[in-house]
């Protein structure tokens, strides 16, 4: 009797410290993670007065998987840690808005109508979210494809689902965040690129009237619509025109040995001419970029910042994270909160794993010992 409850209690112990270790793994430990990060604080006022402070989070990349690459097993390991990780952030940080800066989905330059309904459900389960918290997405080339990938049809899709168009400005408490669909910007005259540019040219003259340094048609400027009278903050998928990231720097740049490969313009960057025009029309006091899957800041002009959002899935990088902006109409702040590393995840479920196989050989091992002892004393009483 004493032997079957000891198998039983040594049973017992060891679910229940494989089950607090999935637990752990699965679920808590997002929370020590992101608990080490907080929105930066910056000057609530400007001349001596109170202004709006806006928090904002921004992610990219998040790539879910479709119907055609996607196996079952990646799909659900990924997009479970992006889910967790995703409600954790906004449970503990509350942001007022989330920007995801584009390839959303990774196949959906050739999903079917049916299997893009199933990206869809599955992307509004993974990031759902409070009312008190606004979630606006941007377009990639996988959510659309690249250039010669694209047309009307997966475009006009895409914005019906998420709400948006390829060239609008969403103000935020006197913050105007540009949101470019960069995929367009082609400069070919394809009529998306040039609905897109026309509409951009005119978004510009309606900022540059509502700060009142249109240097053109000022005659116009009352027929144009109104914005606060603040630089926009660009958000797009390509990042900007660099021959490379070979000056990027920091644990989540991109490795080593890929920094100083040359980037090909209009496929992994903007090409330099789309991007002049975007810092000669908006004179933007930030832009915000994904798509390289890893980080880095750059200073275009020496006066225009641009930070690489890397990407939020384990599926493209060991060590995600994403953005933390506060914002005010004059002035932000930007921090880095860093996910747990798919390593350290993988590394404590092979740890335990050895350590529970080692535990049941020594166990039994033991416990075949005990059977054997007490069949002994069982003979020499039987002699007896």
């Amino acid at each position: 009797m004493t032997v079957l409850s000891g198998r039983r209690s040594f049973a017992i112990v060891l679910v229940l410290t494989v089950s607090c270790v999935f637990i752990f793994c699965e679920y808590l430990i997002y929370f020590p993670a992101i608990l080490q990060c907080s929105w930066p604080e910056t000057d609530h006022l400007d001349s001596g007065k109170p202004v709006p402070i806006l928090h904002a989070l921004f992610l990219s990349d998040t790539h879910l998987l479709g119907a055609i690459r996607g196996h079952w097993f990646d799909k659900l390991r990924r997009e479970w840690q992006m889910e967790r990780a995703f409600q954790t952030a906004v449970l503990l940080l509350r942001p007022e808005v989330v920007f995801i800066l584009g390839d959303v989905f990774d196949e959906g330059k050739w999903s079917s109508t049916k299997d893009w309904r199933d990206d869809v459900r599955r992307f509004r389960q993974i990031f759902r979210h409070p009312r008190d918290t606004e979630l606006i997405v941007l377009v990639g080339n996988h959510d659309i494809g690249f250039h010669y990938e694209m047309d009307s049809f997966k475009l006009q899709r895409f914005e019906d689902v998420f709400n948006v168009t390829s060239a609008m400005i969403v103000t935020k408490k006197g913050v105007n965040f540009l949101l470019v669909n960069s995929v367009a910007m082609h400069g070919d005259g394809c009529p998306i690129c040039q609905a897109v540019e026309n509409e951009l040219f005119r978004l510009s003259e309606a900022l540059n009237c509502s700060m009142g340094s249109s240097s053109t048609a000022r005659e116009h400027c009352h027929d144009t619509q109104q914005f606060p009278s603040s630089l926009p903050i660009i958000l797009q998928h390509y990042p900007l025109f660099r021959t490379s990231d070979a000056n990027c720097t920091g644990q989540d740049a991109a490795p080593p040995e890929q920094r100083h490969l040359l980037f090909k313009e209009q496929y992994d960057v903007l090409s330099q001419e789309a991007s002049q025009k975007l810092l000669w029309w908006f004179q933007p006091r930030l832009i915000l970029s994904g798509h390289t899957h890893s980080a880095c800041e750059v200073i275009h002009e020496n006066k225009y910042p641009e930070i690489s959002v890397p990407s939020f899935s384990w599926r493209n990088r060991n060590n995600p994270s994403f953005i933390l902006g506060t914002f005010s109409s004059t002035s932000f702040l930007l921090s880095k909160c860093f996910l747990p590393e798919e390593s350290s995840v993988v590394a404590i479920y092979c740890a335990t794993a050895m350590a529970a196989t080692l535990l049941l050989l020594v166990h039994f091992h033991l416990f075949k010992g005990t059977l054997q002892f007490t069949s002994c004393l069982v003979g020499k009483h039987k002699s007896l």
